[in-house]
């Protein structure tokens, strides 16, 4: 009997065994040949078994494939079996502690794959390994998950699986109902042509898999019951709780990933219908007019892409009443540009106003109709519309959050997210901040000792992380005061520049229509530049402080990272909208920067108009170049040098027909995660909202390019990134969050905008206080003061003393202050105190009212849509039902027997588990 002398505890007989078994596999598998049809798909080289995640490591020269790793699951077992003879005659010289006798590194990577592998093999997990096939110096380990461990490991998860129970799915009432249909009838060519797109009438009851309850569940098929997307996450948690604990280190995944033992480890894509359809009908740009595949996306990526996605969706959309909104603002500023009697004056040449000098000395006397073009280009963002515009983007911003909130929840009931939760237990396991803070050392100290003895559990105390703290909170505040630097740099050359071009006689618009563009691309470049920078920092602070979860990791790097690139994107925008031309001074006591550069003035018009310039060339060139040049061009440069690394950047069509799925995942882009996504997002709705009081036509840019990022984002996820592990969660996080601040916090920009930076608070106190006739004539004159040329500081007196041919005595600027002849000569006047009274008064008005319409609109609108309350109750009603049924066959079954069904009637173990199997 073979399996009664494997049981002889006698070493040679043992060796015999192992021996023999290895000869019969040897022969079965030569009948087990892969079907042509799975060659090239994601499988095993018997092509049976699915690859359900892969590890890939350096090899140090292409071999061809060895008997010992050809690839089917015979294969694999008497590799296994190999690997344990071995072990019992030379395990000394395998020991991890005894490794550095090699002399090599690799040899000790080695060591540590083999020991991780078997334990891989324990926990029940098939491999296979690939080494050199047709990627020189690249090695494969596949991994699949049979059948038994598949149940066992979405039971521990709590896996929501459907069960053979369906219901019927209905609305709240008759009338919603029908205009839900009435709404599907009309939308229905957006709608993708995909069955997920559709509202479904019938929805199978969902249960957390249990093996004691596998009655309950469809398991006619085997194969399909766990998708890829399922079986991926199951093997993914079997490899974090796999750890190398021989020795004196104990190290996990992401230790091997960043210690170089293993190089990359992902999920395959799946080549079937499924990533067919979401390229057919999400990833093409002809389809840009259709609504997302949502169901599909979580189905093949994961809940937490899925919403991601869905909210992008609800984003987009959103924008969709906000652009419109925005466009007839701009449209009432150019219907009324005739009508503006501020402008008309302006532009009027009989009004013969002479103005003082830009600069000091270089700069000459100039006539106000000079700037005509300002004053109306200004008009068409400054006007009476934009007050509305105002209070209409602030209950936007609260109806998107309601609006996305509701969705969320539908969302959570669909995919049975109710009742989901994070499991995450701070001292479960080491962070992943922790382990590269492990790896650092490791790195440091790996010359003198290739294995590193830092991997173990070390608790971390107040006193340990407070360097940490303390190193990124002195980082924080050195790279903020570096943004505030480059701003005022900026604003040096706007001074520098614009000095250099009245030396050269260039007339006055052309010198400030070239230093607004100029120093605007340069900001951009900068802003662009800085992102970057800031972005590898905040990583690395982040890192140091050893967060004890990753979710706190996470969070932590995604505040440092969002208050380093707000500060970045928004500080120069901030400085144009509420200092700029208000630290100035006045003509002979102006003030100065470096003692010799004078501060720069607005534009008779205001600063308005130089902030919609700002903002919409930040805005469109991160979108045009960061956001959408970026992501196309740099993943298809590290693909290239991928290829070329491993020497496949020639013949590529050829090899493509040859590479087997993995080998092609191989050269896709690693997945990074959903954060640069969601930030770029995040940014652009602090542009469309904060400043939209400068810029109405903000939103409709937004839309523009969220049409394009949709499709972009969607062709990168499916053909130009690795397959991301499908992370489950209920709601997009702290980005959440986040958005809600920025939309509390753009009511009072918006409120600061109007008030201190638009002229209307200014033509308002005009026309009802000081108007004779109760219109805006005579306004220019009114904000205009009087300045004695002669009250120059000596040596900032402009070079040319004449205008024309007449001599120049009195020259007017922006500002109300008292004239040069009354008793307190270029002191506030009385109206500069009127109208800031009046400014403060309509920030506080205008705040308090906006918010409150907002909280209004936010109590109003229920967060969880009444249908899906009531679907949710009848669902707890169908689990109460379905199983009281079951405890009534339990009982009848009880009766009729006369005895408990798992009474053993016999004391064989096998009669013991079959009786108990049938009990339940």
């Amino acid at each position: 009997d073979f399996w009664a002398l494997c049981s002889d505890p006698v070493s040679t007989c043992s060796q015999f065994c192992t021996m023999y078994c290895i000869i019969q596999l040897q022969t079965i598998d030569n009948v087990w040949e892969p079907s042509q049809a799975r060659k090239l798909g994601p499988y095993f080289h018997d092509g049976r078994r699915r690859i359900d995640y892969v590890l890939t490591y350096t090899v140090q020269k292409p071999v061809s494939m060895s008997p010992t790793s050809s690839g089917s699951f015979v294969r694999g077992l008497r590799q296994s079996l190999s690997r344990s003879l071995r072990r019992s005659t030379s395990s000394a010289q395998d020991d991890p502690e005894n490794a550095s006798e090699l002399g090599c590194q690799e040899d000790v990577k080695r060591v540590r794959r083999e020991e991780f592998e078997d334990n891989l093999m324990e926990m029940g997990l098939e491999l296979e390994k690939d080494e050199g096939t047709k990627i020189p110096g690249v090695g494969f380990l596949k991994i699949h998950a049979p059948w038994d461990i598949l149940c066992r490991e979405a039971e521990f998860m709590k896996l929501k699986m459907p069960t053979k129970k369906v219901y019927e799915v209905k609305s709240a009432s008759n009338f919603m109902e029908k205009i839900s249909q009435f709404f599907n009838k009309m939308t229905k060519p957006l709608q993708p042509n995909v069955e997920d797109s559709k509202m479904e009438t019938i929805k199978h009851l969902s249960y957390p898999f249990s093996r004691e309850k596998q009655h309950l569940f469809d398991l006619s098929d085997k194969d399909s019951f766990f998708n890829s997307k399922n079986r991926s996450l199951i093997v993914h948690g079997v490899l974090k709780r796999t750890k190398c604990v021989r020795g004196k280190h104990n190290v996990g995944l992401i230790s091997l990933l960043g210690n170089g033992v293993y190089t990359s480890a992902y999920p395959l894509h799946d080549v079937s219908n499924t990533s067919l359809l979401l390229y057919d009908e999400w990833a093409r740009y002809s389809i840009f007019y259709k609504y997302q595949p949502i169901g599909l996306i979580r189905k093949y990526f994961g809940e937490k892409v899925g919403l991601y996605f869905a909210w992008l969706g609800v984003y987009t959309q959103m924008l969709i009443p906000a652009s419109i909104v925005g466009v007839i603002v701009f449209l009432y500023g150019c219907a009324t540009l005739d009508d503006n009697i501020p402008s008309m004056e302006i532009c009027d040449p009989r009004n013969n106003i002479t103005m003082c000098p830009l600069c000091d000395r270089v700069c000459n006397y100039w006539k106000l109709v000079a700037a005509c073009g300002t004053a109306r280009a200004s008009h068409l963002f400054d006007n009476s519309a934009t007050v509305f515009f105002s209070i209409f983007m602030a209950l936007w911003a609260t109806m998107f959050m309601e609006h996305w909130k509701r969705r969320q929840m539908r969302l959570n009931y669909i995919w049975d997210l109710t009742t989901f939760e994070e499991e995450e237990v701070s001292g479960a396991s080491p962070s992943r901040a922790f382990q590269h803070l492990q790896i650092l050392y490791c790195h440091q100290e790996i010359s003198l000792n290739p294995i590193c003895p830092l991997f173990q559990t070390v608790k971390l105390t107040c006193t340990d992380r407070m360097p940490a703290y303390m190193t990124t909170l002195v980082m924080m505040c050195f790279m903020i005061c570096a943004t505030f630097v480059v701003v005022l740099g900026v604003v040096l050359y706007r001074i520098a520049i614009m000095t250099a071009l009245q030396l050269t006689q260039t007339p006055a618009t052309n010198v400030r229509a070239t230093v607004k563009t100029t120093a605007a691309i340069i900001n951009l470049i900068i802003i662009i530049i800085l992102d970057e920078v800031y972005g590898a920092l905040a990583r690395w602070l982040t890192v140091l402080e050893v967060p004890k979860t990753d979710k706190s990791f996470e969070e932590r790097l995604i505040i440092k990272s969002f208050i380093l690139k707000f500060l970045n994107s928004f500080t120069p925008i901030v400085y144009l909208a509420f200092f700029r031309g208000r630290l100035v001074g006045r003509p002979g006591s102006y003030i100065y920067v470096l003692s010799s550069f004078r501060m720069e003035e607005c534009a008779h018009a205001g600063c308005l108009m130089e902030l919609c310039i700002q903002l919409c060339i930040t805005m469109l060139g991160k979108q045009l170049i960061q956001n959408n040049l970026f992501e196309i061009g740099i993943p298809k440069l590290k693909k290239m040098l991928r290829r070329r690394k491993t020497g496949m950047d020639t013949q590529e069509e050829e090899l493509e027909k040859k590479l087997r799925r993995h080998e092609k995942d191989h050269f896709l882009g690693p997945f990074i995660g959903l954060s640069p996504e969601y930030m770029e997002m995040i940014m652009q709705f602090g542009m469309v909202t904060l400043f939209v009081a400068s810029f109405p036509l903000a939103p409709l840019f937004a839309l523009l390019n969220n049409v394009i990022e949709i499709r972009l984002d969607a062709k990168k996820f499916v053909k130009e990134l690795r397959r991301p592990l499908a992370a489950r969660a209920k709601n997009i996080g702290i980005w959440y969050t986040l958005l809600r601040g920025i939309s509390k916090v753009a009511v009072i920009v918006n409120a600061f905008v109007i008030s201190f930076t638009s002229d209307f608070i200014p033509r308002l106190v005009y026309q009802y206080m000081y108007s004779p006739d109760g219109t805006l004539h005579g306004f220019v004159d009114h904000q205009l003061s009087f300045f004695n040329v002669s009250h120059f500081r000596p040596g900032t007196e402009p070079l040319e003393p004449m205008l024309g041919n007449q001599k120049v005595e009195v020259c007017r600027y922006k500002d109300y202050r008292d004239s040069p002849w009354s008793d307190t000569p270029y002191d506030f006047s009385r109206e500069f105190w009127c109208i800031l009274a009046a400014r403060l008064a309509f920030v506080i008005v205008f705040q308090n009212v906006v918010m409150l319409m907002s909280d209004f609109v936010d109590w109003l609108i229920p967060d969880i849509p009444k249908e899906i309350n009531v679907q949710m109750q009848k669902e707890r009603t169908l689990f109460v039902e379905m199983f009281m049924k079951e405890e009534q066959g339990k009982r009848i079954l009880w009766n009729n027997q006369g005895e408990s069904p798992c009474q053993p009637r016999s004391t064989h173990p096998l009669s013991d588990y079959l009786c108990t199997r049938l009990d339940t």
